[in-house]
C-alpha cells in the first residue's frame, strides 16, 4: 500500500509557529514518530486516531535498540 512520509521540524516548541503543512500532516497522520524535543502541546495537534511513538533519541546520546 503506497503512502507518504512527512518530515517536519517542531521549531522552538510553540505550536503556533508550525507551518500549515505540518499541522495538516499531523492531523491526517496514521502514525507520528517523535523525539524528545517535541512538546506535548505540539503532539496534541495529532488526530484522535493517530498512533504516537516516542523514538527515544536525544542529541549526543545512544539510540534505542
Amino acid at each position: 500500500m503506497p503512502g507518504w512520509v512527512w518530515l517536519a521540524g517542531a521549531g522552538p516548541g510553540d505550536p503556533g509557529l508550525l507551518t500549515l503543512h505540518a499541522v495538516n500532516a499531523m492531523q491526517q497522520a496514521d502514525v507520528i514518530i517523535h523525539d524528545a524535543l517535541v512538546s506535548e502541546d505540539i503532539l496534541s495537534i495529532a488526530g484522535p486516531d493517530t498512533e504516537i511513538f516516542y523514538a527515544g533519541k536525544r542529541g549526543g546520546k545512544p539510540s534505542m535498540k
